[in-house]
């Protein structure tokens, strides 16, 4: 059974892992192809930020927002691999993040055709993320469990 969880667990993370590879290989001055597909998306986000907070608001630098995302997709994704729920809380992160702002279908009309398969994306990364919060909640609850057995359990003479 340890076998095969660490083996879900590879398979589960390797999406993370190597998404972050390929954005680390293509990162460059800009921040590279991720960082061209968020500048238009995280512009509203700047607006908002000024209308609620005002002029102080600091610019949202794009390569941030790439790097940020790289170290928790890497990290989160190697962390779980070895089953922990610190890189399950990171990848919680950056699926809490990240998925509004990537798979924006609630910009779009039904009849569009980039709506279906962003909804599609969009649905996927919800799943994702259901998978991490089962996976913190087992973490949590299986603890308590073997503790409450061991306190049952009491030798008599």
């Amino acid at each position: 059974m340890g076998f095969v969880s660490f083996l879900g667990r590879l398979l589960f993370a390797s999406l993370f892992i190597l998404s972050a590879w390929q954005m680390f290989n293509d990162f460059d001055d800009d921040g590279g192809p991720a960082a061209y597909e968020l500048a238009p998306k995280l512009v509203p986000i700047q607006r908002y930020l000024a209308s609620k907070i005002g002029d102080r608001v600091p610019k949202i630098d794009v390569k941030h927002v790439v790097l940020a995302s790289m170290v928790l997709k890497g990290f989160g994704g190697i962390l779980f691999v070895f089953g922990s729920t610190t890189g399950a809380y990171l990848l919680t992160c950056y699926l809490l993040l990240m998925t509004p702002l990537l798979h924006n279908f609630y910009d779009y009309e039904t009849d569009d055709p980039k709506f279906h398969p962003l909804l599609a994306d969009f649905v996927q990364s919800l799943a994702l993320l259901g998978a991490l919060l089962y996976f913190i909640g087992m973490k949590s609850v299986l603890p308590r469990k073997l503790m409450k057995k061991r306190h049952l359990k009491t030798k008599t003479t």
